[in-house]
């Protein structure tokens, strides 16, 4: 059983910053993703930014080159720095992890405001 308890959300300006974090424990073996996911008013879920246990990250293209996703292994903390923040990155804000020894688990989902 993985759980995941996402915390660092909350209310910024256009152009401001927010750091987002995901406390990972429980079972996990095997290769894995990690991931954020986002939910935007009126829109389906989408991936924001993923890394793999090869190293391999990816990002959705509307935002590359503006937040970079990271990982503390000693803490098993995932991280999401967003920065130049747009009102369209208001959304909930959701912890991945999946892999094929251990599935799909979500977190609870932490909100996120971006004033224009």
């Amino acid at each position: 059983q993985v759980q995941l308890v996402e915390s660092g959300g909350g209310s910024a300006e256009a152009g401001g910053s927010l750091t987002l974090a995901c406390k990972v424990s429980g079972w996990i073996k095997g290769f894995n993703i990690r991931a954020w996911y986002r939910q935007s008013p009126g829109k389906e879920r989408e991936m924001v930014a993923e890394t793999t246990e090869g190293g391999t990250i990816n990002y959705a293209d509307s935002v590359k080159g503006r937040f970079t996703i990271s990982r503390d292994y000693a803490s098993n903390i995932l991280y999401l720095q967003m920065m130049n923040l747009k009102p369209e990155d208001t959304g909930t804000y959701f912890c991945n992890v999946k892999g094929s020894l251990i599935g799909t688990s979500w977190g609870q989902g932490i909100q996120v405001t971006v004033g224009s």
